[in-house]
């Protein structure tokens, strides 16, 4: 059986943040609601002139040059998202397209020429299907390697529930045979079912609301319909389409945040249960737990109840009420008592042992989602490595999620060189600490797009513009460049 894995990683986190404490007086929220219990410290926000696009090329370059990669023995390059740019053309080409043409002079022309590269969606798990997908690819063959990408900018409405998890990060994964950091075993807990707990649909709004909307805010003495007339001689592509209505396509989603939480507490149950029946392991019994964090404490929030299920399954009756006592057979003192699982004291143990380490990183940058899981493990890594905690052959049970809803569960043993697979990466928490803070009106301005210049020097990838209709062959194409 061959030994296939995470060789080594690399990150990209945008140069600027907000503070929780400032957004929570801004929309008078008690901080402590969401530093003590979320878990939220800063918020990490994409600059002007960054995108999906350019995250996932800041944080592939970073591989590559950190860890003197050839990029023509990359076989693939998968990019997980849930913020793709186009319909038809993948983030990934244009992330790939970027650091191709930047190693033009170490690498010549068309380095990655003969790379296959997709972009991989199914909201937060996306780049999860990339690693497990990567992973199979490359263990199917000999001397293969892949890399995935995960990038995402987590934004939300002004006001919304959600706006307070926001974040943004890219993160880049060698897969290889023999991997220094990590080994990924074969047998996978899979649990689907279509919910509508979070998804980002097409809108349709008819031009004549649009007009109307216009005329009544502008005071305007003409009707809708004379006036779309009049727009339509003027040779504007929005106008002239033979549609009625116009498609947006907007960054926020449509979501509900408890029923979100209850499909991901559903599916990681679920997927749990088929990675036992494959296994007869119990998951929650490995050293550690990595989970998909769209806010720091999401994981053991999540966790408890399913932790309490599986003592149920697998200890005596006589052991339980000691340590718990009767369980109340009333349906509502019941669920009293599961949600007071959470701070039971053996609970909190299982929490600092198995999770802790991995929510400290989350807690500075917010919601990454398909980045999440990955920035969980490099959190794990370096708090322990802090620490002078030892990992080799600690395994770990990681527990994906995404909306829509798929939970995937698996395990990963970390191996004996593991430190040497960290040496490239850099100390996350020093890179976050070198950030600059925002102030909140700053913020909501940003978010409104009024900002049309970075608000940080930093080195990288960045949009350079976005074809107008002057070149209808390439209406709304993206160039970038690379600053520094």
């Amino acid at each position: 059986m061959k030994n296939i894995g995470i060789h080594t990683l690399s990150f990209y986190v945008p140069s600027i943040y907000l503070s929780i404490a400032e957004i929570a007086e801004a929309r008078n929220i008690t901080p402590e609601k969401l530093t003590n219990g979320l878990g939220l410290q800063k918020m990490a926000i994409a600059d002007v002139g960054e995108d999906t696009s350019t995250m996932a090329a800041n944080a592939l370059l970073s591989l590559i040059e950190k860890n003197n990669i050839n990029p023509n023995e990359i076989g693939r390059i998968y990019l997980g998202t849930e913020s793709a740019l186009d319909a038809a053309k993948p983030t990934a080409t244009y992330a790939v397209g970027m650091v191709e043409d930047h190693l033009i002079p170490k690498f010549g022309s068309r380095c990655f020429k003969n790379c296959d590269v997709v972009d991989l969606t199914f909201a937060c798990i996306g780049g999860v299907d990339a690693l497990l997908n990567c992973a199979d690819w490359v263990r199917a063959g000999s001397n293969r390697k892949a890399i995935v990408l995960t990038s995402d900018i987590a934004k939300y409405d002004l006001l919304s529930a959600g706006e307070y998890t926001q974040g943004a990060g890219a993160m880049a994964l060698l897969i290889t045979e023999n991997p220094n950091l990590l080994t990924l075993h074969e047998e996978i807990g899979v649990a689907t079912k279509s919910e509508p707990d979070f998804f980002k649909p097409l809108r349709e709004v008819s031009k004549k609301t649009v007009l109307e909307a216009v005329i009544q805010e502008l005071n305007l003495e003409v009707e809708s319909d004379d006036l779309l007339k009049k727009l339509s001689l003027l040779g504007n592509t929005l106008w002239n389409l033979p549609s009625d209505t116009i498609q947006v396509h907007r960054e926020t989603p449509v979501f509900d945040g408890e029923y979100s939480n209850k499909c991901y507490q559903d599916r990681v149950r679920e997927a749990l249960e088929h990675y036992y029946e494959q296994t007869n392991e119990i998951a929650l019994d490995f050293d550690k737990a990595i989970c998909h964090l769209p806010y720091a404490y999401q994981g053991r929030r999540m966790l408890a109840e399913i932790w309490f299920e599986w003592i149920l399954k697998t200890k005596n009756q006589t052991w339980i009420t000691e340590i718990f006592g009767e369980i109340p057979p009333d349906f509502e003192a019941k669920k009293v008592f599961l949600k007071s699982l959470s701070k039971h004291p053996l609970y909190l143990e299982f929490v600092k042992h198995k999770i802790a380490q991995s929510e400290v990183a989350s807690s500075e940058i917010g919601n990454m989602y398909t980045s999440s899981i990955f920035m969980a493990l490099l959190s794990m890594f370096t708090v322990a490595k802090d620490a002078n905690e030892n990992l080799t052959n600690c395994s770990i049970a990681f527990l994906g999620y995404g909306s829509g809803s798929k939970s995937k569960v698996f395990k990963g043993t970390v191996n004996e060189n593991y430190l040497e697979g960290l040496k490239s990466v850099g100390n996350i928490f020093e890179a976050l600490n070198n950030r600059k803070q925002i102030s909140f009106g700053t913020y909501v301005s940003h978010h409104k797009g009024e900002i049309k210049t970075p608000m940080a020097d930093s080195y990288g990838f960045r949009l350079r513009n976005i074809v107008g209709e002057e070149s209808p062959t390439q209406l709304g194409y993206r160039y970038y460049q690379f600053e520094g």
